[in-house]
């Protein structure tokens, strides 16, 4: 197979580049052409594709996480960027990795689901496909496609958070993605909002994810439920009873059907999302909020409240611009999207 177009500069000798447009901003640089391949890596699964410059899939596949294995897991993305490439000219690949990345978008610091600490990622899956390959964070690569080809389109200044079991978010500025000095920013989910609060997976405890996620939205459900079984009747025959067995989908299912303790649920989860935009409005002052992720399933449910409660906290509320708070447009394959977009830059 050729590589089409010269190979990019390696990541660690390459000059600083100006800010990628994002598609509003007309016809793509010529960094920007070519056919990439995205990776997205999680706990669960392996998502690939083949991505042009438009932000367009031609081509996806998806593959079980093996196990624990640091081999396997490199052996896999080799597998899917190897089927992927036999099809396609491509040049380079963009790995959306869930952990911390270092600067130089090459190692895996650390990966609370997966057997990666201080892993070489990069080097390894480039010595098995042979093409350029880059790592990235894979909410950064999520924000990047939002940013590029989706609900961020035509702004500079952007926060996109994924609204999951935890919070994962990344954070355009000015053009630019931001990884902070050590490539491991944007990291908001474990800001501390409630000091001695709920423990949470970093080991520390009140982090944001706890109050505004999934994970919290079912255990704040269950609870409701405990409490008050007569006021969660639609969310509790959702999971046959079982108040153990109740998931988000139940409870946002429950709320479209108006049953109380479900929307109860919706509105402090919201309200504990718009407290922590707020926070970060003070800081970074951007343009848009964009929300993904499996909560934003529950659509207005969850962001009224967190518009709400950001207008309500925003530091000078009354007195200044407020940002939109919108729902992410790219859905599950973001990540590959941004990932392989990031493989050109």
């Amino acid at each position: 197979m050729s590589i089409t177009g010269p190979l990019p500069a390696s990541p660690l000798s390459a000059s600083p580049l100006p800010p990628v447009p994002n598609a509003a901003d007309g016809e793509p640089d010529r960094r920007t052409a070519g056919l990439t391949i995205g990776v997205d890596v999680g706990g669960t699964k392996v998502a690939a594709g083949v991505v042009d410059g438009a932000g367009t899939v031609l081509a996806a596949l998806r593959r079980p996480t093996p196990g624990h294995s640091s081999v396997e897991v490199a052996n896999t993305i080799a597998d899917v960027v190897a089927e992927l490439s036999a099809a396609y000219d491509v040049w380079a690949v963009g790995i959306g990795a869930a952990g911390w990345i270092d600067a130089d978008r090459s190692r895996v610091i650390f990966a609370p689901n997966l057997a990666w600490r201080n892993e070489p990622l990069r080097d390894e899956v480039r010595d098995r496909v042979g093409l350029p390959v880059v790592v990235e964070n894979d909410a950064n690569a999520t924000a990047w496609a939002e940013y590029r080809f989706g609900a961020g389109r035509g702004r500079r200044d952007l926060v996109c958070l994924t609204v999951g079991t935890g919070i994962g978010s990344g954070i355009v500025v000015g053009g630019e993605l931001f990884r902070g000095a050590f490539g491991i920013g944007a990291e908001t989910g474990h800001m501390r909002m409630v000091p001695g609060g709920h423990l949470c997976g970093c080991g520390n405890h009140g982090c944001w994810e706890q109050y505004a996620s999934g994970r919290a939205l079912v255990r704040l459900a269950r609870q409701l439920a405990a409490d008050d079984p007569a006021a969660a009747t639609v969310m509790l025959a959702a999971s046959g009873g079982d108040i153990d067995g109740l998931t988000g989908p139940d409870v946002t299912e429950a709320a479209r059907k108006g049953d109380p303790a479900a929307l109860r649920c919706l509105t402090e989860v919201g309200h504990w999302l718009g407290e922590g935009m707020a926070s970060l409005a003070a800081v970074l002052d951007p343009d848009r909020y964009v929300i993904g992720g499996g909560v934003s399933d529950a659509g207005e449910l969850l962001l009224g409240p967190a518009r709400d409660r950001f207008a309500e906290t925003m530091p000078g509320h009354g007195h200044r611009p407020m940002a939109e708070v919108v729902i992410a447009e790219l859905g599950n394959q973001a990540g590959l999207v941004g990932a392989a977009d990031l493989a050109r830059i």
